[in-house]
């Protein structure tokens, strides 16, 4: 994606409704409802920003929405596009990149996905201390765009230690169940088999799911402070005798909107 484009993509939010946010959302699979707690919201469809399509996965609403949470300036992308949908890489940041453009130095990106650790239970969250990158390609391939950062950025703290260790003070005192581990990506949109999750779980992933890495390795290349946390909606292929369905991820992910939402508001209010 040429830097012209990006820049076009933000001038065109700015055109709509101007923000002083630094704060940025993603909102995961059965998630994005967030944004109805947001006061003095403008939403913008995906599809009317240049550059921008619309997300074809359910649970993923396709919007941009500009407002304030608890009197907080924010700004949330209700719903993300998928590497799995057909999407090149550059596709997938792009949003990420808006937001950057549009002021944003802290990015919380959240994601549904499956426990591969068996002390972990659905509908629990989990923090994101580190990844793994099962994909094997990176968004940050080609040609530099040195305006936003280097060309080959460190990748030793891509998931903030200072805000993982704010989101578990916040999640003891509301009395949350909130794990922290390793998150594996896979690019789906098949699930993984068996006999890679048990791959995964001796690689060291305690959770694995089809987004998150591609936005995470690029907020931080723009020197975003990034905060990654999971719902684990399932167990993962093989654990359980049963089989894995997006229906299901959904369901869990609805059930747990409230706590999940309580938490996201605590920590936009602490930041």
């Amino acid at each position: 994606m040429e830097y012209q484009h990006i820049m076009e993509a933000a001038q065109y939010i700015l055109s709509i409704v101007k923000t002083n946010a630094t704060i940025g959302l993603v909102l995961g699979s059965g998630l994005g409802s967030l944004t109805t707690k947001l006061t003095e919201a403008t939403s913008i469809p995906f599809a009317s920003i240049p550059h921008f399509t619309t997300p074809s996965v359910q649970g993923h609403r396709g919007e941009l929405v500009i407002g304030k949470l608890n009197n907080v300036d924010v700004i949330a992308l209700s719903g993300r596009y998928h590497f799995y949908e057909g999407y090149p890489l550059d596709q997938v940041v792009l949003p990420i990149r808006v937001l950057k453009l549009l002021g944003v130095q802290t990015l919380i990106l959240s994601n549904a996905c499956g426990a591969i650790n068996e002390t972990f239970r659905p509908g629990q969250l989990m923090l994101i201390r580190d990844h793994l990158n099962m994909v094997g390609i990176n968004p940050l391939i080609g040609k530099n765009i040195d305006s936003l950062g280097p060309r080959f950025p460190d990748a030793s703290e891509i998931y903030s230690k200072k805000l993982r260790q704010l989101a578990k003070d916040i999640a003891f005192f509301q009395e949350i169940s909130v794990k922290e581990g390793v998150y594996a990506w896979w690019s789906g949109p098949s699930y993984e088999t068996p006999a890679e999750i048990k791959m995964l779980r001796i690689l060291g992933a305690d959770a694995v799911g089809m987004s998150t890495v591609p936005e995470s390795l690029t907020a931080s290349h723009m020197g975003m402070d990034v905060l990654g946390i999971s719902c684990l909606t399932n167990m993962a292929s093989g654990i359980l005798d049963q089989k894995l369905s997006h229906e299901e991820v959904i369901k869990v992910a609805s059930s747990v909107k409230e706590t999940f939402q309580k938490y996201i508001e605590e920590i936009v209010k602490q930041l």
